[in-house]
Order: structure tokens, then C-alpha cells, then sequence
């Protein structure tokens, strides 16, 4: 049952300002409960709800009772994500906002008071909503995050192994560039399979090994102990185990890109002006260029430093709708890519970008770095802003650049139907010559 207050207290507002939002309530989420103000539209206008989805139910059956039409929130972790879900299908407007925008005045800190001062907040239109990409490209965005954390929990077992093989003084990875690879784990194999004889071990290595086999004989003769072979059985079968779920997971991003609307008709592959990189690890198995096109309209890996790869997961982060952003500078500053500056009394203070968790942020600034050895104009660029400004900021100056040609690129296909190779290569060509 939702647990009701009666007394409230005041948290102040003023009479003077427009109320923008009259049917407006506020949220404080936590991971148990929910506190829920609805100002004057109940007696009871500030009640306190569990997280259980049939308290939700309630929850939102009591806005809708109330008339309530918007409702803001902090997007506190995960937590708001189910609460966001049952109010949107009631009908309900659901406005994130970040917890920076809505602090309330110091010493005051309670939950039933955070709700209140979210709503007057909301009710007077001083909190801007948080960045959500449209529903299709939501889920898009949740496989391919989940994707990502595999990947690193695989990654974490690699390291495992190493490890194992580190304390028994096997020096394999010394030997070869990536114990993962056609001849590392042909080795680890063999030596959980109770293989110990180091020339036999040493034959196993492919071809295309650098590395000859003497050379990997003498890194392959250690000290065998339980302790440690036990580890490296244990993270190699973690290891095997995180490859299978990425592969499904893999399939399961394959299945829904199929699913989703497109943009341009595919009449011929789209212009390739980068050279085709070797297959690696944990590449998804489907032309992942002729995905990012159809989506979108337009070609992004033409864009110099960015890869098929990374094209998804920015479209996957940022969607591909760029009128959510008035101009490119709205695009850049919500990426957190250009200074943030603080003046006081006609004196600069701090000019460094703002702290950001961005992943499409993240994604530009690996983007900038893959540059630094580009024979191209945003190559030279680079490494131009690299000696003027230091590594650090010359890639983020760099993104920033990177974050002004994507923004362009995607809308020049709004009501695109198709696009063949040449209004491609100008739309690039244009795009680049105004940045």
C-alpha cells in the first residue's frame, strides 16, 4: 500500500512567474522506493510508493486520477527505467532530467522535499530535458551496450590467463603479440589438455608467426604447478563461454537491424575509400557498412577515422535524428567536446571541457586518435592541433572536429530515399570543406 503524507513542507516558489506546466508532478526515484508530489491536485499531494511493478500500477493510476499530464525525474542509475516505461504507456509525458539541474538549497536534503522541488521546478519550465534517442534506436542502443560489457568481461579473462601463465613463468605472450590468436590458443589448449613437452607445444604455432619455434620453445618451458593450471583452465572455459554469448548476442543485433526502417535504398555498395581491414576479434558477421547506410542515408565510414564499428555505435548512442540539436554547437557542447568556459568579474577562469560519461563522446575521441597516422586533411589536422595544443586536448579538438562533419553528414539525409555514389562523394566533399 502507498504510504500517504499529509503534512508537506513548503519548499518555496514564487507567485510572480507563469506556471508553464499546470498538470505537472515530480519524482525522486530511489532503488526501493519512490516519492511522488502532485502539488495541489490532491489532499494527500505527496505519497511515498515501493518499486514492486503493482505499486508502479498505482503510481500511475493516481497521476492519471490527479489529471497529471508531465512528470519529471532524476535519471538516477537504472532505476528509472521501469518507472519511466509504465507512466509513458499510460500516456504520461516523462522528462529526464539530470540531478546537477534540479539540487535543491543546501541543509535540506530529504526525499519528500526533492520531489517537491522537482516539481515546482518542472511546473515552471526551469529544468531542460535529458537526451533520449527515439524507441527503435533505444533498443539498438541496449544491445549494443550489452555487447560492449561482454566484450570487457571477456577481456578481464584474458588477463586471467595471462596471469596464470605469468606465475608459472611461461612467457608466451612475450613471444607472440596476442595469446588470443591462432597460435596462443592452440598453446593454452594443449597445456589445459596436459600437454608439457615444449617442442610439441612450440610445433602448434601457425605459419604466419613471426616468431620461430625455438624461439617459442624456450618461453614455453615453466613451472607446472596445480595451483595455477587450475586458474588457467577455469578463465579459459570463462573466456570460451563470453565468445558464445557474443556471438548470440551478435545475432540477436543482426536480427533486430533488419527490423528497423530505412533511410536509403542500397542500389550499389556503398563508395569504400578505405582499404579492408583483417578480420578481428569480436566483429559482428554481417556488412555492418550496408546497415549503417540503409539506417541512415548516408555512408559514415566515408568519414576519415571512422570505422564500420564505431558508425554503429554512434548511431546506436546519438540516433539519427539531428534536429534534436538547433545547430552543430548544440551537438558539440551536449558531447561535452567544446570549452566550457567560467568568467567572473571579465576574467577566465577555466576553459576545460566539461566531465563527461558520454559514450558517443568516447567513441569520437578513439575515432580522433586512430588519425594521428592518417595521410588525410583531418589526419594532418590531428596532428597539427597535437603540436599546438598537447595529445590530450588536440584529440578532443580533433573529435570536435569529427562531431561537426557527423552532425552534417546525417542531416543531409533527412528525406533521402536514395543516394548513389556520386551525391555521396559530394555530400562528404561538402561537408568537409565547411568545417
Amino acid at each position: 500500500m502507498a504510504n500517504a503524507r499529509k503534512k508537506t513542507t513548503n519548499v518555496g516558489f514564487y507567485d510572480g512567474l507563469p506556471q508553464i506546466r499546470a498538470n505537472a508532478a515530480g519524482i525522486d526515484i530511489g532503488a526501493s522506493e519512490i516519492w511522488v508530489d502532485v502539488g495541489n491536485k490532491d489532499s494527500e499531494p505527496v505519497r511515498r510508493f515501493e518499486t514492486f511493478t503493482e505499486d508502479l500500477n498505482r503510481t500511475a493510476d493516481w497521476l492519471k486520477q490527479c489529471g497529471i499530464e508531465t512528470v519529471a525525474m532524476e535519471s538516477t542509475g537504472v532505476y528509472w527505467i521501469p518507472v519511466c516505461h509504465i507512466l509513458e504507456s499510460r500516456g504520461i509525458e516523462v522528462v529526464l532530467v539530470n540531478a546537477r539541474h534540479a539540487k535543491n538549497v543546501s541543509g535540506r536534503k530529504t526525499d519528500m522535499l526533492d520531489c517537491q522541488w522537482i516539481r515546482i521546478l518542472h511546473s515552471y519550465g526551469l529544468l531542460a530535458a535529458s537526451f533520449r534517442p527515439a524507441a527503435d534506436i533505444g533498443v539498438l542502443r541496449s544491445y549494443m551496450r550489452h555487447r560492449q560489457m561482454l566484450v570487457e568481461y571477456a577481456a578481464a579473462h584474458i588477463q586471467h590467463m595471462q596471469k596464470a601463465m605469468t606465475q608459472m613463468n611461461l612467457q608466451l605472450h612475450h613471444v607472440i603479440s596476442d595469446i588470443t590468436g591462432t597460435t596462443g590458443m592452440r598453446i593454452i589448449r594443449a597445456i589445459v589438455a596436459g600437454e608439457r613437452d615444449r617442442d610439441r607445444l612450440a610445433a602448434m604455432r601457425d605459419n604466419r608467426t613471426k616468431a620461430d619455434q625455438n624461439t617459442i620453445a624456450k618461453a614455453l618451458e615453466g613451472d607446472y604447478r596445480a595451483e595455477h593450471l587450475f586458474a588457467l583452465k577455469q578463465s579459459l572455459e570463462l573466456f570460451d563461454t563470453y565468445q558464445k554469448q557474443i556471438d548470440a548476442c551478435h545475432q540477436q543485433i543482426a536480427a533486430y537491424l533488419q527490423s528497423l526502417e530505412s533511410k536509403a535504398d542500397v542500389i550499389e555498395a556503398p563508395p569504400r575509400s578505405k582499404k579492408p581491414k583483417k578480420n578481428r576479434r569480436n566483429q559482428l558477421p554481417f556488412p555492418i557498412q550496408h546497415e549503417a547506410f540503409r539506417m541512415t542515408g548516408v555512408d559514415l565510414t566515408q568519414i576519415d577515422g571512422i570505422s564500420e564499428m564505431a558508425a554503429l555505435e554512434l548511431i546506436a548512442e546519438i540516433g539519427r535524428d539531428m534536429s534534436l540539436w538547433k545547430t552543430e554547437k548544440h551537438f558539440a557542447s551536449w558531447l561535452a567536446l567544446c570549452p566550457n568556459n567560467k568568467i567572473s568579474g571579465g576574467k577566465v577562469l577555466r576553459r576545460a571541457t566539461r566531465i563527461s560519461s558520454s559514450r558517443a563522446r568516447d567513441v569520437l575521441r578513439l575515432c580522433a586518435q586512430s588519425l594521428l597516422g592518417s595521410k588525410s586533411a583531418l589526419g594532418a589536422y590531428c596532428r597539427r592541433m597535437c603540436g599546438r595544443l598537447g595529445p590530450a586536448k588536440g584529440i578532443v579538438a580533433t573529435a570536435h572536429k569529427l562531431a561537426l562533419v557527423l552532425y552534417r553528414m546525417l542531416g543531409l539525409a533527412v528525406n533521402t530515399s536514395t543516394l548513389d555514389k556520386t551525391s555521396m562523394n559530394n555530400s562528404i566533399r561538402s561537408a568537409l570543406s565547411n568545417t
